[in-house]
This record gives structure tokens, C-alpha cells and sequence, in this order.
């Protein structure tokens, strides 16, 4: 062979090489990027796939829920992973899973994964409210529920797990030490008999996420997490279904905290009572509680609720106004006065008749 012809093959055999090189990087670059987007992050994420769902548009859902580490090799992998019996069903996923062993787990309706119990725990509900709601899902006592959220060995435990969460809630003054942290949600559960301790990281979890995306502006506001959530639920439990009001009534609230004037609000009366009415008496507001915002200037001593996320944003972006005080009609309707005066006029020429205090 001639030295020319040699030089060729060599030229040839290292282009092969080359390209080889090239093909193993790329496709360890694929494999890669169809990896899990957060190793050992064990966080349960929630997946409800529609009936009809092609695999593109799962890889969509999934990269919406953060299980999605590359796009675009999650893309190319819907395409050529042979996905043909895709499953719709809710679903249950970490993000410490990989792209291919999630699809797996839909192409196939893996049970392991599917959600087999609802939990909803509703807005504005109670400890009380909330644990009588669990107890109905899993087969554990509202009583034996309620010991869960008051174990001081636990309550230590989730101090030390979220960030959010503080000695506070352990002091007497507070009712129940978790009121006001579960996040109200819908909660998919793939454990056919979860424990009460499972649940509630499922729902601090919901929290944390809730939290930690307002962070910075909780901060800002001044407030302490404990105070940001006492004020919220409030809001919460005083607007009810008026959310387009929340941002308003959370800042005549406000102009009453920076005012000096104590809330005044009769829900903070019903929760240190445990009760739920509109007709709240004189006597009511003088109960001796560090709840009773009637008898104490400032906020509650603690959350009086569950917080939705609307309420919350609704405390960090209240409108502001001169308005000192708020008064819900009978029909729904919520009307604002400046003065004590203003506020009277307001409440006797809007009465609430024994028919609508007893609806």
C-alpha cells in the first residue's frame, strides 16, 4: 500500500472517530437531559392527565409542574419514546423522577402512581374544620387528629423541616398550634391508608410553596410570617366568597393597625369563642382572649384559618384608602365609610333581618 493511501484510511478512520465522539456526546447530552430536573427532591407534585392527551402535550404538563429537566430532549423523546397507550388519570410524581420513568408510569397507568384518595381541605376552614375533613379520608379519628397537630414532638419536627414555621406556634396564647399553615387545596393521595403525619407535610409542602414564591414581599410588608398570616386569614374569614373585595377590606385593616385602632373584627370574636355567627354580641367582644381583636389593639395572637393564595396577595397588594371601616349587607353587597358616623348609616339602613342571620 502506498504511503498516500495510508494516509488516507487514516484520515477516514479518524473523521469515523470523530463523529463517533460526536454522536456519544450528543446522545449522553439527550440522556442527560431527560434526567430527573431536581435529584432527591421527594416532594409529591400533582398531574392530572386529560383523556386524549398525545405525549408532546404531557411533556407540556409535566414542564408546567417543574418535572421537566429539558424541554426540547423531552420533546424529541415524546416523539421517538413509543408512547402509544398513554393513560389519562391524576398521577402523583417527585421531581427527583426522570422523564422516561414518568412517561413509563403513564404509558402504562402504573398503579403505584395513580392517586387513590381525595383530600380537599377548603378555604378559610379551621383546624377543627380540617381535621374533621381528614378524618373522613383516612381511618384515623378527628380526636386522634387533632393529638397529631398538637404533639409537641411533631410540632418540633416541622419547625426544623420549614422555614416558615417558628416557636410562636407552640406558646399558650396560640389554639392550635398549626391554624392558619395547612394550605387549602385539593390533595391527591397514592397511599391507600396515609398517616395523619404524611397528610400534613403534603400540606406544609403547599405552604412552603406558597411562602417562599411571596417572600420577598412578605419582608417588605414588615410583617412577620405568623402576623402576614394572622392578618390574611382574617381577610379570609371576613370576606368569604367576596374575593374581589379582599384587596380593599385587607386595607381598611391595615389603616386600622397603622391607626392604632384595634381591628374590631367580629370573626377574631367567633374563633376565640369557636363558633361561627353573624350576630356577635356585646358581650361577645368582651371575651378575654388574645384573639379577640374587639378587646386588644393589633392583630389576632395567631392565623384564625386557612389562607388561600388570592388572600394572601390580597395583604400584600391592599388597596389603599382613607377608610377606617367595612360593613357586609345583607345582599352582599360590602360598603366602606371613613368615620364611625359614616359606618352607623351604613349598618341601619342596611339592617340584617332574623331570616338572613339565620341563613
Amino acid at each position: 500500500m502506498s504511503r498516500k493511501g495510508s494516509i488516507s484510511i487514516k484520515k477516514i478512520l479518524a473523521v469515523i472517530a470523530a463523529v463517533a465522539v460526536v454522536f456519544t456526546g450528543g446522545f449522553m447530552v439527550y440522556l442527560s437531559g431527560l434526567g430527573a430536573p431536581d435529584p432527591g427532591n421527594t416532594d409529591e407534585v400533582t398531574v392530572e392527565i386529560p383523556t386524549g392527551s398525545g405525549a408532546s402535550s404531557i411533556v407540556d404538563i409535566l414542564d408546567s409542574k417543574g418535572l421537566i429537566k429539558n424541554r426540547t430532549f423531552a420533546k424529541i423523546n415524546a416523539r421517538i419514546g413509543g408512547y402509544s397507550t398513554l393513560q389519562a388519570n391524576t398521577y402523583v410524581f417527585t421531581p427527583s423522577m426522570t422523564l422516561p420513568s414518568i412517561m413509563h408510569a403513564i404509558n402504562t397507568g402504573d398503579f403505584n402512581y395513580v392517586a387513590k384518595q381525595t383530600f380537599v381541605l377548603k378555604d378559610g376552614a379551621t383546624i377543627p374544620q380540617a381535621a374533621e375533613a381528614l378524618s373522613k379520608v383516612i381511618s384515623v379519628s378527628k380526636k386522634d387528629i387533632l393529638k397529631v397537630w398538637e404533639d409537641k414532638d411533631f410540632l418540633q419536627e416541622m419547625i426544623s423541616n420549614y422555614w416558615f414555621l417558628s416557636d410562636r406556634i407552640l406558646e399558650d396564647d396560640i389554639m392550635y398550634p398549626l391554624e392558619g399553615y395547612l394550605f387549602p387545596d385539593t390533595y391527591f393521595l397514592t397511599s391507600d391508608e396515609p398517616s395523619v403525619e404524611e397528610v400534613t407535610m403534603m400540606m406544609l409542602d403547599s405552604m412552603d410553596n406558597a411562602l417562599t414564591e411571596r417572600r420577598a414581599l412578605i419582608e417588605q410588608s414588615g410583617f412577620t410570617v405568623h402576623e402576614f398570616l394572622s392578618l390574611a386569614s382574617v381577610v379570609t374569614s371576613e370576606g368569604g366568597t367576596m374575593i374581589s373585595e379582599a384587596p380593599k377590606i385587607a386595607g381598611v385593616f391595615i389603616n386600622r393597625l397603622e391607626n392604632n385602632t384595634p381591628l374590631q373584627s367580629d370573626v377574631t370574636v367567633n374563633y376565640a369563642l369557636q363558633q361561627k355567627r353573624v350576630d356577635v354580641s356585646i358581650e361577645d367582644t368582651k371575651t378575654d382572649s388574645g384573639y379577640n381583636t374587639y378587646k386588644n389593639t393589633g392583630l389576632p395572637v395567631g392565623p384564625i384559618c386557612a389562607v388561600p393564595a388570592d388572600d394572601m396577595d390580597a395583604v400584600l397588594n391592599y388597596e389603599k384608602t382613607d377608610y377606617l371601616f367595612f360593613y357586609a349587607c345583607p345582599d352582599g353587597t360590602v360598603l366602606y365609610a371613613k368615620t364611625s358616623e359614616e359606618h352607623q348609616k351604613n349598618i341601619n339602613e342596611n339592617p340584617w333581618s332574623e331570616e338572613d342571620l339565620a341563613r
